[in-house]
């Protein structure tokens, strides 16, 4: 794995937990829950932000589909909090992002490929646990332009921003500014050094970027503005920010070999271009997580 930083900086999904995580206890009947817990039905738990409740319906509903007995326990808080419930049984999967969970494992873990995470992981889980089969599909740190910025000077990777940045303000959240896979990675490993900086959060970001207050942003790379056309995200060969592809994380005892082969069949067709769609549906039309979550399944032919 490479980068001469730290990934001790919070990643997509991190941001996104440490932003929607409650206090708490998860298991006293504030979150949403199907089933009354106990059996020996699976239990698919969810963070409390929409992409994590989605995904726990989209595994779940495969599940069903397969004559599984499944539950969920959507809406907990934090991976300090649900981790330790997948450790002990109370949940049996957890759609999780990689990065993530290695982050939460080992905070001084370099960054680096799918590959590479995902070995990074197995070699640190407890034995009660186990990660299955990653999906293509990833909800990490962009760095993205709009379509017509990337066409007029030729960009599509990070890279090619270190001739032109010097006459961009790049628009993020205030702690990229510092964190060393924020700005400071930028010029260490890309030799980007943007000409201004302008701390932006959430759909600020987007309609800095849409309207020219900004000329780059960094935006996760689910976010549903994408669905529009109107942005790029540009590639980051050099994994400056770590591979969060989304992984189910689960506990051996209570996940057999057909629920295994089911999920791993769900991540194989989940992709980021699937998963921005679904989000937009979810967070800009409003939709029903799991109604969204049944809609993708028919279509991939896994219901």
């Amino acid at each position: 794995m490479r980068t001469p930083t730290r990934t001790a900086i919070a990643t997509a999904p991190l941001l996104l937990l440490a932003a929607c995580g409650g206090g708490g206890d998860p298991y006293s009947g504030d979150g949403q829950s199907s089933g009354a817990g106990g059996g020996d039905a699976v239990v698919v738990g969810s963070a409390n932000f929409p992409e994590s409740t989605l995904l726990a319906h989209i595994y779940a509903k495969a599940l069903e589909a397969e004559g599984i007995d499944v539950e969920t326990q959507l809406d907990i808080g934090s991976r300090e909090v649900y981790y330790d419930q997948i450790n002990q049984g109370n949940l049996s999967v957890f759609p999780e992002y990689n990065g993530g969970i290695l982050y939460h494992l080992h905070p001084e873990a370099e960054s680096g490929t799918t590959e590479e995470t995902n070995q990074a992981v197995r070699e640190r889980l407890p034995k009660e646990l186990a990660i299955l089969e990653s999906a293509p599909a990833q909800n990490k740190d962009s760095i993205t332009v709009t379509r017509q910025t990337a066409e007029e000077h030729g960009l599509s990777a990070i890279g090619d921003l270190a001739d032109v940045a010097g006459d961009m303000t790049l628009g993020a959240p205030a702690e990229f500014e510092t964190r060393p896979q924020g700005v400071p990675g930028l010029e260490e490993v890309y030799g980007t050094e943007f000409g201004g900086f302008r701390p932006l959060e959430g759909n600020l970001l987007v309609e800095g970027l849409r309207g020219g207050d900004v000329q780059a942003a960094n935006l996760f790379t689910t976010d549903p503005a994408f669905t529009t056309g109107d942005f790029v995200a540009l590639e980051d060969p050099e994994n400056l920010f770590g591979s969060q592809n989304i992984t189910p994380l689960i506990n051996k005892k209570a996940v057999d070999r057909q629920a295994r082969d089911v999920l791993n069949a769900v991540s194989a067709e989940l992709t980021t271009d699937a998963l921005i769609e679904l989000d937009a549906r979810v967070q800009l039309d409003h939709e029903e997580a799991d109604e969204v979550a049944a809609d993708w399944l028919t279509e991939a032919g896994l219901d």
